[in-house]
């Protein structure tokens, strides 16, 4: 037994983010996933800047397999990463999927930062579409949640936190957020969950540090890679390994594909929504092993964007994308 323990403790050791380790045997295979400065899309509006990933793509059907094609096929489990999402791409997540129900709680969302605090304003239509404003700071939660803090509470441009302070008053009791997916309020404080507030393809993973960085909020999910062994290449990429894959006619089985920036100068732009065309922009080379390396053209540079296509989400600093 003591053999044992000791070989698993050298095994684990050993792991690196930079390989993307095989599954153990007696376990389905999945896909496993790393990425590399890559701004993704889960719609035309709502994006968030993945730095660096690495974890895996199961399928959400058992003995199926994931599908490009069909975003509701695979969930994007992550075992650690740096991802930021901007105000912009935060606002439009909360009124565009999070408060999209006609009688949700509040309406007309706003998120912005002030320094190192978030910043949140809407209307309460129940309260005949009342303005309010929090302001606090954001930390992950003990279970791997986002907590937004409350310090400041504002209804019709006043101030009110501390008259519901003196009067025993807590945001909780007075909007009822029963209905809407991955977020809850506990007292005052706002509580979003990652893993529902997204559209799909859903995300797992656990939030272990919150950041404010101008107008990008950064998550981290896991432990905080290492900067020495992240990754393997200098490009910005997306890199599926193992088990089966499938995109449009053709199915992968031991997966080697690695789908690259053709312009590494800023992050490579992406959305399953519009990967065809992205790889029509394109070129694809087979490696020696039938791997295959897709060179693709930024979402945002397609030639036949439409003008609200191109401008949104705005895309990150230089200074972002880099840490």
């Amino acid at each position: 037994m003591l053999l044992l323990v000791a070989v698993g403790l050298c095994t684990t050791g050993r792991a690196s983010l930079a390989k993307l380790q095989p599954e153990k045997k007696g376990k389905t295979p999945t896909v496993q996933v790393e990425m590399r400065n890559v701004l993704y899309h889960f719609t035309d509006q709502v994006a968030v800047h993945i730095l660096q990933l690495h974890g895996m793509l199961p399928p959400t059907q058992p003995a199926s397999l994931p599908v490009f094609d069909d975003v509701q096929s695979f969930t994007l489990a992550i075992n650690s990463a740096a991802i930021t999402i901007s105000t912009e791409a935060l606002s439009n997540v909360m009124n565009q999927y999070v408060f999209a129900a006609p009688d949700a709680p509040i309406k007309e969302v706003t998120v912005t930062t002030a320094g190192s605090n978030i910043k949140v304003q809407g209307k309460l239509p129940a309260q005949g579409g009342i303005e309010f404003e929090t302001e606090g700071t954001a930390m992950a939660t003990p279970d791997g949640l986002i907590r937004i803090h409350t310090h400041k509470i504002k209804a019709a441009h006043i101030s009110v936190k501390g008259l519901m302070d003196l009067l025993g008053i807590k945001i909780s009791q007075l909007i009822n957020m029963q209905k809407v997916p991955g977020v809850r309020l506990e007292g005052d404080d706002l509580i979003l969950d990652p893993e529902r507030i997204l559209p799909p393809p859903h995300i797992t993973g656990r939030v272990t540090e919150v950041q404010i960085q101008g107008d990008q909020i950064l998550q981290i999910f896991g432990n905080r890679p290492q900067p020495e062994a992240v990754h393997q290449r200098s490009e910005n990429y997306m890199a599926y390994r193992g088990a089966q894959l499938r995109f449009g006619k053709l199915t992968m089985s031991d997966s080697d594909l690695v789908l690259i920036d053709m312009d590494p100068q800023d992050p490579f732009d992406f959305s399953l929504e519009h990967y065809k065309e992205q790889l029509v922009a394109g070129y694809t080379k087979t490696t020696p092993a039938f791997g295959l390396r897709v060179f693709m053209r930024d979402f945002n540079k397609l030639p036949h964007l439409t003008a609200q296509q191109r401008a949104m989400p705005a895309r990150p600093q230089a200074t972002a994308q880099r840490r």
